[in-house]
């Protein structure tokens, strides 16, 4: 499996430092880090919204935590939002859950990071097929997504 992505493409064609980590398919996101040889909180999970009919959002949640509801209902002005099941999310995307990045998605959705997406070390995050990231600088992943840091998610319970 030695095929570049679209994300990796994308991520490449930016000339940002980064590089490819492949790994065998996972079941949770704890085992990915240790595959992958870094701390679960430098794991960075890519979450589709729904704001509303046809109108999402994505969010860049550190492994270790999950969003908290109300802290980005109120970051995005709106009373209600929720998960969209594994066909709309593809549909919204292009990629399948598991493998899901802003990276080359189908659309340019809105993208918010969670303010805790910081630190000197890489990050890692899915490159559009399962077991395939790109680690690369946290200001650098924000930066070339456009992404509005803000502080919406809390520890995992």
């Amino acid at each position: 499996m030695s095929e570049d992505t679209p994300a990796i493409k994308e991520v490449a064609a930016s000339g940002v430092p980064f590089r490819v980590v492949r790994t065998e398919r996972t079941g949770s996101a704890e085992e990915s880090a240790a595959l992958q040889g870094i701390e679960i909180g430098r794991l960075i999970r890519s979450i589709v919204v729904r704001r509303g009919a046809g109108d999402y959002v994505f969010v860049l949640v550190p492994g270790g935590r999950q969003i908290d509801w109300p802290l980005l209902r109120a970051h995005l002005g709106v009373s209600r939002l929720s998960l969209p099941d594994q066909e709309e999310a593809k549909e919204a995307t292009g990629y399948e859950r598991g493998a899901i990045t802003p990276f080359a998605s189908t659309t340019t959705w809105p993208i918010v990071a969670d303010a805790t997406l910081t630190g000197p070390e890489p990050v890692a995050i899915g490159a559009g097929a399962h077991g395939v990231n790109v680690h690369l600088d946290p200001t650098d992943l924000v930066r070339l997504l456009g992404a509005d840091m803000a502080d919406v998610t809390r520890a995992a319970d």
